[in-house]
């Protein structure tokens, strides 16, 4: 099983539509940046137990809205918009599930398939409630990074594309003015807008690690089923995960983001995660939930024991990372020359976005390693926390230099085999650190498939409890 590209996941999507008519629609929810479909794929609600029979407010007769012609009725067409009305709600409940948001984390789109075919199968998760997904939330940086198959984290890092944050989906509305959102957030928000949903589930992934979540509001009782999963399926949950530092966590792996008005809006990030799209689904009351995966397994990042020196080993790490990056820089500089297309300029389209999510990178790094060396340094910490600051700063310069090596060998720039020998010691150096596992397609898509149902059975469960079910 490898990772599909977006074109691949409209295919399978489309014929999951036309074997299951009046259940399953294909639609377009927009249009990318670069002209390509943003596809939604809706499974519809069926009766709760106890509704109105046919035709009464939980009746699942005609569930779509579509009189029968929930599919798509022929090949996809990428620049068709299909069925543009959303689906009929009722009084059912919505879950909105979104993959591919960064497209360097491309697991997304097959457990987002995975799941609609397990919602189908079974009646249970549909009992009131419509499940939809967005098969690829930026499917122009997808086709920028293409790695479907990648068999070592060199071969994952060859052809590495993660956009700057002003440019993913998600992150945007927290670094841009309203009036500049790219057509891929407006999508996103608009879906949310439209659907209301009770839990919206971003699937994300990390190159190596663990696997934790992240939600929005807490989910009484997921660690318990989050656990077992990754337990069961071997692989480690992350519990001192570098992006929810200092973040409350009801459980091994589960973190929530702290509340507006808290001092902590984000690890390390010049973004606001309360302002990103996580958040939008709160005016309609609804919860969302960030659901992490491993591309590689390492078991240092749920090693639970403390940490004998924390300020010591950040200062270290803050050290490499400066100096990694420096050698990054050094090598940017030499391209900046040739950023342009045209006579002395690289010709390949994937230029300009590559340099600008590579110095993207290289400008967030001394903010950083000022985190890390600063007053609020913690004193204590455990050796999972460390081990996933040093991954996390590991990935950073090894980023970059990825993506810079990719334009200076596209045009043959004398010091692209510099930069190619530095990136594949990189990533040995940092496969042999931390013991790095594969886990296979089919496994991750599983874990977060688990977790997915087991965060929307939780929920329902605690509306129940307080009456809000």
């Amino acid at each position: 099983m490898c990772y599909p590209t977006p074109q691949e996941l409209g295919l399978a999507a489309r014929a999951l539509a036309d074997e299951h008519p009046g259940e399953v629609r294909l639609r377009q929810a927009g249009t990318s940046r670069a002209g390509q479909p943003i596809w939604v794929l809706s499974v519809a609600a069926t009766a709760r137990p106890g509704a109105d029979g046919p035709g009464g407010a939980n009746s699942p007769a005609d569930p779509l809205g579509t009189n029968g012609t929930g599919g798509t009725g022929g090949p996809v067409d990428p620049g068709a918009t299909l069925d543009p009305g959303g689906p009929a709600l009722g009084d059912a409940r919505n879950v909105l599930v979104v993959a591919g948001a960064h497209s360097n984390e491309p697991v997304g789109g097959a457990t987002a398939l995975s799941l609609a075919r397990r919602v189908l199968r079974d009646p249970a998760p549909r009992a009131g409630c419509g499940w939809h997904f967005l098969l690829c939330a930026d499917p122009d940086g997808a086709d920028l990074h293409r790695t479907p198959r990648p068999y070592s984290l060199l071969d994952y890092h060859r052809y590495f594309y993660r956009p700057p944050g002003p440019e993913q989906p998600e992150w945007a509305p927290s670094l841009l003015p309203a009036d500049r959102l790219p057509p891929e957030t407006l999508a996103l928000t608009a879906l949310i807008d439209e659907l209301r949903p009770v839990l919206q589930v971003s699937l994300h992934a990390t190159d190596l690690g663990g696997s934790w979540v992240q939600l929005t509001r807490d989910i009484p009782g997921l660690a318990e089923p989050f656990g077992k999963s990754a337990a069961e399926l071997r692989i480690p949950v992350e519990n001192g995960a570098s992006d929810a530092a200092g973040w409350p966590s009801p459980g091994p792996g589960i973190f929530v983001i702290p509340q507006p008005g808290s001092e902590a809006a984000g690890a390390f990030h010049p973004e606001d995660t309360r302002l990103s799209t996580w958040y939008h689904a709160h005016r309609y009351a609804g919860t969302t939930a960030i659901v992490e995966v491993p591309m590689w397994a390492s078991d240092l990042v749920d090693d639970p024991t403390p940490h004998p020196d924390p300020r010591g080993a950040l200062r270290m790490l803050a050290g490499r990372l400066t100096a990694d990056a420096a050698l990054v820089g050094a090598a940017r500089e030499r391209a900046r020359s040739r950023d342009r297309p045209g006579p002395g300029g690289s010709g390949d389209p994937a230029a300009a976005p590559l340099l600008r999510a590579v110095d993207w990178t290289l400008a967030l790094i001394p903010r950083i390693t000022d985190e890390w060396t600063g007053a609020g340094a913690p004193a204590e910490a455990t050796a999972a926390y460390i081990a996933s600051i040093d991954a996390f700063g590991r990935r950073l310069s090894l980023r970059a230099a990825a993506m810079l090596l990719r334009v200076l060998r596209a045009e043959g720039h004398p010091a692209a085999p510099g930069l190619e020998g530095l990136v594949t010691g990189w990533c040995e150096e940092f496969a042999a650190r931390f013991g790095a596992r594969w886990i296979p397609v089919a496994t991750q898509v599983e874990h977060q498939s688990r977790t997915v149902l087991a965060a929307y059975e939780k929920l329902v469960a605690a509306g129940r409890s307080t009456g809000r079910a």
